[in-house]
Protein backbone atom coordinates (compact mmCIF):
# COMPACT_ATOMS: atom_id res chain seq x y z
CA UNK A 1 0.00 0.00 0.00
CA UNK A 2 1.32 3.40 -0.91
CA UNK A 3 2.63 5.48 2.02
CA UNK A 4 0.82 8.82 1.94
CA UNK A 5 2.34 10.38 5.04
CA UNK A 6 3.28 14.00 4.62
CA UNK A 7 6.43 15.16 6.37
CA UNK A 8 8.21 18.47 6.53
CA UNK A 9 10.60 17.28 3.85
CA UNK A 10 7.67 16.99 1.46
CA UNK A 11 6.55 20.56 1.91
CA UNK A 12 7.64 23.49 -0.26
CA UNK A 13 10.80 25.25 0.84
CA UNK A 14 10.15 27.82 3.53
CA UNK A 15 12.05 31.11 3.36
CA UNK A 16 14.52 31.55 6.17
CA UNK A 17 13.18 34.01 8.73
CA UNK A 18 15.46 36.71 10.16
CA UNK A 19 15.56 34.92 13.52
CA UNK A 20 16.30 31.48 12.04
CA UNK A 21 19.99 32.11 11.33
CA UNK A 22 20.88 33.19 14.91
CA UNK A 23 18.88 30.24 16.26
CA UNK A 24 20.81 27.79 14.10
CA UNK A 25 24.12 29.39 15.04
CA UNK A 26 23.28 29.02 18.73
CA UNK A 27 22.39 25.38 18.16
CA UNK A 28 25.69 24.72 16.37
CA UNK A 29 27.62 26.59 19.10
CA UNK A 30 25.89 24.43 21.70
CA UNK A 31 26.74 21.30 19.73
CA UNK A 32 30.38 22.37 19.52
CA UNK A 33 30.53 22.96 23.27
CA UNK A 34 28.91 19.58 23.94
CA UNK A 35 31.35 17.77 21.66
CA UNK A 36 34.31 19.43 23.44
CA UNK A 37 32.90 18.01 26.67
CA UNK A 38 32.54 14.57 25.09
CA UNK A 39 36.11 14.84 23.82
CA UNK A 40 37.32 15.46 27.36
CA UNK A 41 35.25 12.69 28.95
CA UNK A 42 34.85 9.79 26.51
CA UNK A 43 38.50 8.85 25.83
CA UNK A 44 39.43 9.05 29.53
CA UNK A 45 36.27 7.78 31.20
CA UNK A 46 37.86 5.01 33.25
CA UNK A 47 40.88 7.08 34.32
CA UNK A 48 38.66 10.07 35.03
CA UNK A 49 36.33 8.20 37.39
CA UNK A 50 39.18 6.25 38.99
CA UNK A 51 41.06 9.47 39.74
CA UNK A 52 37.98 11.09 41.29
CA UNK A 53 36.55 8.16 43.26
CA UNK A 54 39.50 5.81 43.90
CA UNK A 55 37.34 2.82 42.92
CA UNK A 56 38.92 -0.16 41.18
CA UNK A 57 38.85 -0.26 37.39
CA UNK A 58 36.86 -3.50 37.50
CA UNK A 59 34.12 -1.99 39.66
CA UNK A 60 34.09 1.16 37.52
CA UNK A 61 33.71 -0.88 34.33
CA UNK A 62 30.87 -2.90 35.84
CA UNK A 63 29.19 0.26 37.13
CA UNK A 64 29.40 2.01 33.77
CA UNK A 65 27.90 -1.04 32.06
CA UNK A 66 25.05 -1.18 34.58
CA UNK A 67 24.45 2.57 34.22
CA UNK A 68 24.51 2.37 30.41
CA UNK A 69 22.05 -0.51 30.29
CA UNK A 70 19.77 1.14 32.84
CA UNK A 71 19.83 4.40 30.88
CA UNK A 72 18.45 2.59 27.83
CA UNK A 73 15.22 2.04 29.76
CA UNK A 74 14.72 5.83 29.86
CA UNK A 75 14.85 6.25 26.08
CA UNK A 76 11.12 5.59 25.45
CA UNK A 77 10.27 8.22 28.06
CA UNK A 78 12.69 10.65 26.36
CA UNK A 79 10.83 10.20 23.07
CA UNK A 80 7.49 10.92 24.73
CA UNK A 81 8.88 14.06 26.41
CA UNK A 82 10.35 15.31 23.12
CA UNK A 83 7.00 14.91 21.35
CA UNK A 84 5.16 16.55 24.24
CA UNK A 85 7.46 19.46 25.05
CA UNK A 86 9.69 19.75 21.98
CA UNK A 87 13.33 18.91 21.36
CA UNK A 88 14.52 22.31 22.61
CA UNK A 89 13.18 21.93 26.16
CA UNK A 90 14.30 18.33 26.51
CA UNK A 91 17.76 19.19 25.20
CA UNK A 92 18.08 21.98 27.77
CA UNK A 93 17.09 19.51 30.49
CA UNK A 94 19.49 16.74 29.47
CA UNK A 95 22.41 19.17 29.08
CA UNK A 96 21.68 20.53 32.56
CA UNK A 97 21.48 16.93 33.81
CA UNK A 98 24.94 16.19 32.42
CA UNK A 99 26.32 19.38 33.97
CA UNK A 100 24.96 18.39 37.40
CA UNK A 101 26.32 14.86 37.04
CA UNK A 102 29.87 15.96 36.28
CA UNK A 103 29.78 18.60 39.02
CA UNK A 104 28.81 15.85 41.49
CA UNK A 105 31.49 13.31 40.51
CA UNK A 106 34.16 14.67 42.90
CA UNK A 107 31.71 14.06 45.77
CA UNK A 108 31.04 10.40 44.91
CA UNK A 109 32.44 8.87 48.10
CA UNK A 110 30.67 5.50 47.83
CA UNK A 111 29.82 2.95 45.15
CA UNK A 112 26.05 3.64 45.24
CA UNK A 113 26.78 7.36 44.82
CA UNK A 114 29.01 6.59 41.82
CA UNK A 115 26.27 4.41 40.27
CA UNK A 116 23.66 7.14 40.72
CA UNK A 117 25.87 9.80 39.12
CA UNK A 118 26.91 7.46 36.29
CA UNK A 119 23.22 6.79 35.57
CA UNK A 120 22.45 10.52 35.46
CA UNK A 121 25.33 11.13 33.04
CA UNK A 122 24.36 8.13 30.86
CA UNK A 123 20.71 9.22 30.62
CA UNK A 124 21.82 12.69 29.62
CA UNK A 125 24.23 11.30 27.04
CA UNK A 126 21.76 8.88 25.42
CA UNK A 127 18.91 11.45 25.35
CA UNK A 128 21.02 14.28 23.91
CA UNK A 129 21.10 12.96 20.36
CA UNK A 130 17.35 12.43 19.70
CA UNK A 131 16.44 15.72 21.37
CA UNK A 132 19.02 17.66 19.36
CA UNK A 133 18.08 16.02 16.08
CA UNK A 134 14.42 16.70 16.83
CA UNK A 135 15.28 20.36 17.41
CA UNK A 136 17.13 20.44 14.09
CA UNK A 137 14.02 18.99 12.49
CA UNK A 138 12.01 21.85 14.01
CA UNK A 139 14.46 24.54 12.88
CA UNK A 140 14.95 23.45 9.27
CA UNK A 141 13.27 21.49 6.50
CA UNK A 142 14.32 19.46 3.47
CA UNK A 143 17.78 20.23 2.07
CA UNK A 144 18.38 22.94 4.67
CA UNK A 145 17.83 20.32 7.38
CA UNK A 146 20.44 18.10 5.71
CA UNK A 147 22.94 20.98 5.67
CA UNK A 148 22.35 21.73 9.34
CA UNK A 149 22.86 18.06 10.23
CA UNK A 150 26.08 18.05 8.20
CA UNK A 151 27.45 21.14 10.00
CA UNK A 152 26.52 19.55 13.31
CA UNK A 153 28.44 16.34 12.48
CA UNK A 154 31.47 18.21 11.17
CA UNK A 155 31.82 20.54 14.14
CA UNK A 156 31.22 17.68 16.55
CA UNK A 157 34.33 15.96 15.24
CA UNK A 158 36.32 19.18 15.54
CA UNK A 159 35.05 19.63 19.10
CA UNK A 160 35.93 16.05 20.02
CA UNK A 161 39.50 16.68 18.85
CA UNK A 162 39.78 19.91 20.84
CA UNK A 163 38.33 18.20 23.90
CA UNK A 164 40.87 15.38 23.67
CA UNK A 165 43.71 17.92 23.59
CA UNK A 166 42.21 19.71 26.60
CA UNK A 167 41.98 16.41 28.47
CA UNK A 168 45.64 15.73 27.82
CA UNK A 169 46.50 19.14 29.31
CA UNK A 170 44.37 18.55 32.40
CA UNK A 171 46.07 15.22 33.06
CA UNK A 172 49.39 17.06 33.32
CA UNK A 173 48.28 18.29 36.79
CA UNK A 174 49.59 16.27 39.71
CA UNK A 175 47.44 13.97 41.83
CA UNK A 176 43.66 14.26 41.52
CA UNK A 177 43.77 18.00 40.82
CA UNK A 178 43.62 17.45 37.08
CA UNK A 179 40.58 15.20 37.36
CA UNK A 180 38.77 17.68 39.60
CA UNK A 181 39.54 20.45 37.09
CA UNK A 182 38.25 18.18 34.32
CA UNK A 183 35.02 17.43 36.22
CA UNK A 184 34.22 21.07 36.92
CA UNK A 185 35.23 22.05 33.37
CA UNK A 186 32.82 19.45 32.03
CA UNK A 187 30.05 20.78 34.26
CA UNK A 188 30.73 24.32 32.99
CA UNK A 189 30.83 23.24 29.33
CA UNK A 190 27.47 21.48 29.48
CA UNK A 191 25.93 24.33 31.48
CA UNK A 192 27.05 26.81 28.80
CA UNK A 193 25.62 24.52 26.11
CA UNK A 194 22.27 24.44 27.95
CA UNK A 195 22.20 28.26 28.13
CA UNK A 196 22.88 28.50 24.39
CA UNK A 197 19.98 26.19 23.60
CA UNK A 198 17.76 28.14 26.01
CA UNK A 199 18.40 31.26 23.89
CA UNK A 200 16.85 29.56 20.85
CA UNK A 201 13.22 30.68 20.46
CA UNK A 202 10.54 28.04 20.89
CA UNK A 203 9.61 26.86 17.39
CA UNK A 204 6.77 24.38 18.01
CA UNK A 205 3.22 25.19 18.94
CA UNK A 206 1.44 23.52 21.84
CA UNK A 207 -1.09 22.07 19.40
CA UNK A 208 1.64 20.35 17.40
CA UNK A 209 3.29 19.00 20.53
CA UNK A 210 0.00 17.56 21.74
CA UNK A 211 -0.63 15.72 18.44
CA UNK A 212 0.88 12.31 19.25
CA UNK A 213 -1.65 9.97 17.66
CA UNK A 214 -0.39 6.42 17.38
CA UNK A 215 2.48 6.71 19.85
CA UNK A 216 5.02 3.91 19.94
CA UNK A 217 2.50 1.57 18.30
CA UNK A 218 2.95 3.53 15.08
CA UNK A 219 6.74 3.43 15.39
CA UNK A 220 6.81 -0.33 15.95
CA UNK A 221 4.40 -0.85 13.05
CA UNK A 222 6.56 1.21 10.69
CA UNK A 223 8.50 -1.62 9.04
CA UNK A 224 10.68 0.58 6.78
CA UNK A 225 11.84 2.67 9.75
CA UNK A 226 12.59 -0.42 11.81
CA UNK A 227 14.63 -1.75 8.89
CA UNK A 228 16.82 1.35 8.66
CA UNK A 229 17.18 1.27 12.46
CA UNK A 230 18.31 -2.37 12.34
CA UNK A 231 20.73 -1.55 9.52
CA UNK A 232 22.20 1.28 11.56
CA UNK A 233 22.66 -1.02 14.56
CA UNK A 234 24.80 -3.37 12.46
CA UNK A 235 26.78 -0.65 10.70
CA UNK A 236 27.38 1.16 14.01
CA UNK A 237 29.89 -1.56 14.91
CA UNK A 238 32.06 -0.10 12.18
CA UNK A 239 32.15 3.20 14.05
CA UNK A 240 32.92 1.66 17.45
CA UNK A 241 35.88 -0.26 16.02
CA UNK A 242 38.11 2.79 15.72
CA UNK A 243 38.15 3.62 19.42
CA UNK A 244 37.69 0.15 20.94
CA UNK A 245 39.48 -2.42 18.76
CA UNK A 246 41.75 -0.65 16.28
CA UNK A 247 44.37 0.63 18.78
CA UNK A 248 44.83 -2.89 20.21
CA UNK A 249 45.03 -4.41 16.73
CA UNK A 250 47.61 -1.90 15.50
CA UNK A 251 49.91 -2.20 18.51
CA UNK A 252 49.56 -5.96 19.01
CA UNK A 253 49.16 -7.39 15.51
CA UNK A 254 50.79 -4.76 13.27
CA UNK A 255 53.38 -3.98 16.00
CA UNK A 256 53.09 -0.22 15.69
CA UNK A 257 54.30 2.02 18.53
CA UNK A 258 51.51 3.24 20.83
CA UNK A 259 52.10 6.88 19.84
CA UNK A 260 51.78 6.14 16.12
CA UNK A 261 48.59 4.13 16.65
CA UNK A 262 46.95 7.36 17.84
CA UNK A 263 47.68 8.93 14.45
CA UNK A 264 44.79 6.95 12.94
CA UNK A 265 42.31 8.61 15.27
CA UNK A 266 43.82 12.02 14.51
CA UNK A 267 43.58 11.49 10.73
CA UNK A 268 39.96 10.39 11.00
CA UNK A 269 38.98 13.31 13.23
CA UNK A 270 40.64 15.94 11.03
CA UNK A 271 39.26 14.56 7.76
CA UNK A 272 35.69 14.23 9.07
CA UNK A 273 35.83 17.76 10.51
CA UNK A 274 37.17 19.25 7.26
CA UNK A 275 35.27 17.18 4.70
CA UNK A 276 32.00 16.48 6.52
CA UNK A 277 30.03 19.33 4.95
CA UNK A 278 31.41 18.95 1.37
CA UNK A 279 30.84 15.18 1.55
CA UNK A 280 27.25 15.76 2.71
CA UNK A 281 26.65 17.98 -0.34
CA UNK A 282 27.95 15.27 -2.69
CA UNK A 283 26.06 12.43 -1.05
CA UNK A 284 22.79 14.41 -1.04
CA UNK A 285 22.47 13.98 -4.81
CA UNK A 286 21.42 10.35 -4.72
CA UNK A 287 19.06 8.07 -2.84
CA UNK A 288 19.97 8.09 0.82
CA UNK A 289 19.64 4.32 1.23
CA UNK A 290 21.98 3.56 -1.68
CA UNK A 291 24.56 6.12 -0.63
CA UNK A 292 24.55 4.91 2.97
CA UNK A 293 24.89 1.31 1.73
CA UNK A 294 27.89 2.39 -0.37
CA UNK A 295 29.46 3.86 2.76
CA UNK A 296 28.94 0.58 4.60
CA UNK A 297 30.52 -1.34 1.71
CA UNK A 298 33.52 1.01 1.91
CA UNK A 299 33.77 0.19 5.61
CA UNK A 300 33.90 -3.50 4.71
CA UNK A 301 36.65 -2.86 2.15
CA UNK A 302 38.72 -1.03 4.76
CA UNK A 303 38.24 -3.94 7.19
CA UNK A 304 39.59 -6.34 4.55
CA UNK A 305 42.60 -4.05 4.12
CA UNK A 306 43.20 -3.92 7.88
CA UNK A 307 43.07 -7.73 7.99
CA UNK A 308 45.80 -7.91 5.33
CA UNK A 309 48.16 -5.46 7.08
CA UNK A 310 49.84 -7.92 9.51
CA UNK A 311 50.81 -10.11 6.55
CA UNK A 312 52.24 -7.22 4.51
CA UNK A 313 53.86 -4.70 6.87
CA UNK A 314 55.18 -4.47 10.42
CA UNK A 315 56.17 -1.90 13.05
CA UNK A 316 56.83 1.78 12.38
CA UNK A 317 57.33 1.09 8.66
CA UNK A 318 53.64 0.26 8.49
CA UNK A 319 52.58 3.83 9.24
CA UNK A 320 52.04 4.84 5.61
CA UNK A 321 49.99 1.73 4.85
CA UNK A 322 47.93 2.12 8.02
CA UNK A 323 47.19 5.77 7.29
CA UNK A 324 46.13 4.88 3.73
CA UNK A 325 43.65 2.33 5.09
CA UNK A 326 42.54 4.87 7.71
CA UNK A 327 41.70 7.28 4.88
CA UNK A 328 39.64 4.53 3.21
CA UNK A 329 37.86 3.87 6.51
CA UNK A 330 37.15 7.60 6.88
CA UNK A 331 35.76 7.70 3.35
CA UNK A 332 33.27 5.03 4.39
CA UNK A 333 32.27 7.13 7.40
CA UNK A 334 31.87 10.28 5.29
CA UNK A 335 29.76 8.51 2.66
CA UNK A 336 27.57 6.67 5.18
CA UNK A 337 27.02 9.18 7.99
CA UNK A 338 25.28 12.04 6.19
CA UNK A 339 22.58 10.10 4.28
CA UNK A 340 21.91 7.68 7.14
CA UNK A 341 21.38 10.45 9.68
CA UNK A 342 19.28 12.48 7.26
CA UNK A 343 17.20 9.39 6.50
CA UNK A 344 16.47 8.81 10.19
CA UNK A 345 15.20 12.39 10.62
CA UNK A 346 13.38 12.78 7.28
CA UNK A 347 11.57 9.44 7.63
CA UNK A 348 10.15 10.35 11.04
CA UNK A 349 6.67 11.95 11.00
CA UNK A 350 6.78 15.41 12.53
CA UNK A 351 4.28 14.76 15.33
CA UNK A 352 6.13 11.62 16.51
CA UNK A 353 9.69 12.64 15.70
CA UNK A 354 10.81 12.30 19.31
CA UNK A 355 9.61 8.72 19.60
CA UNK A 356 11.03 7.76 16.19
CA UNK A 357 14.44 9.27 16.90
CA UNK A 358 14.55 7.72 20.37
CA UNK A 359 14.02 4.29 18.81
CA UNK A 360 16.70 5.06 16.22
CA UNK A 361 19.08 6.21 18.97
CA UNK A 362 18.70 2.79 20.58
CA UNK A 363 20.54 1.34 17.58
CA UNK A 364 23.58 3.43 18.55
CA UNK A 365 23.19 3.02 22.30
CA UNK A 366 22.75 -0.76 22.31
CA UNK A 367 25.68 -1.15 19.90
CA UNK A 368 27.97 0.97 22.08
CA UNK A 369 26.86 -0.96 25.16
CA UNK A 370 27.61 -4.44 23.82
CA UNK A 371 30.50 -3.55 21.49
CA UNK A 372 33.24 -3.74 24.19
CA UNK A 373 32.26 -7.32 25.02
CA UNK A 374 31.93 -8.44 21.37
CA UNK A 375 35.06 -6.68 20.13
CA UNK A 376 37.08 -7.89 23.11
CA UNK A 377 36.04 -11.48 22.38
CA UNK A 378 36.92 -11.12 18.70
CA UNK A 379 40.29 -9.57 19.51
CA UNK A 380 41.13 -12.52 21.72
CA UNK A 381 40.00 -14.92 19.00
CA UNK A 382 42.28 -13.37 16.38
CA UNK A 383 42.54 -10.51 13.86
CA UNK A 384 41.08 -12.59 11.02
CA UNK A 385 37.92 -13.25 13.02
CA UNK A 386 37.62 -9.60 14.10
CA UNK A 387 37.67 -8.10 10.62
CA UNK A 388 35.61 -10.87 9.03
CA UNK A 389 32.77 -10.50 11.53
CA UNK A 390 32.84 -6.70 11.26
CA UNK A 391 32.73 -6.85 7.46
CA UNK A 392 29.77 -9.25 7.57
CA UNK A 393 27.92 -7.00 10.02
CA UNK A 394 28.26 -3.83 7.94
CA UNK A 395 27.51 -5.61 4.66
CA UNK A 396 24.36 -7.10 6.20
CA UNK A 397 23.39 -3.57 7.25
CA UNK A 398 23.94 -2.36 3.70
CA UNK A 399 21.73 -5.14 2.32
CA UNK A 400 18.96 -4.22 4.79
CA UNK A 401 19.13 -0.57 3.68
CA UNK A 402 18.66 -1.60 0.06
CA UNK A 403 15.74 -3.81 1.10
CA UNK A 404 14.12 -0.91 2.98
CA UNK A 405 14.37 1.33 -0.09
CA UNK A 406 11.47 -0.41 -1.81
CA UNK A 407 9.02 0.50 0.97
CA UNK A 408 10.26 3.97 1.94
CA UNK A 409 8.30 7.00 0.72
CA UNK A 410 10.26 8.73 -2.05
CA UNK A 411 10.38 12.07 -0.24
CA UNK A 412 12.30 10.56 2.66
CA UNK A 413 14.85 8.84 0.44
CA UNK A 414 15.46 11.14 -2.50
CA UNK A 415 16.17 14.83 -1.78
CA UNK A 416 13.97 17.22 -3.73
CA UNK A 417 11.13 14.72 -4.22
CA UNK A 418 7.68 15.76 -3.00
CA UNK A 419 4.83 13.57 -1.85
CA UNK A 420 1.43 14.39 -3.34
CA UNK A 421 -0.90 16.04 -0.87
CA UNK A 422 -3.61 13.85 0.55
Amino acid sequence: MEDTRVSEAAQPAVPTSPGAVPARRRLIASSLATSIGDGIYVPLTMLFIHGLTGLSLTSIGAGLTIAGLSALAFMPAAGILIDRFGGRRVLIAVLALRALGFAAYPFADSYPAFLAIALVVAVGMWASSPSQQSLIGDLAQGAERDRLLAWDRSLRNAGMGCGSLAAAGMLAWNGTTGFIVAAESLAAVFAVAAVMVARIPQVRSAAKRADTRGGYRQVLADRPYLLITTANFLIAFGYTTQAMALPVFLTRDVEMPDALAGAVFAVNTVLVALLGVPAARLTSRGRRTRTAALGAATFALSFAAFAALPHLVRGADALVAVLAVAVLYTAGELVHSAPSQSLSVQAAPDHLRGRYLSVYQLSWSVCRTIAPMLLGFLLDTGPWHLWTVLALLVLTGAAILLTAERSLPSHTNLPGTRTPAI
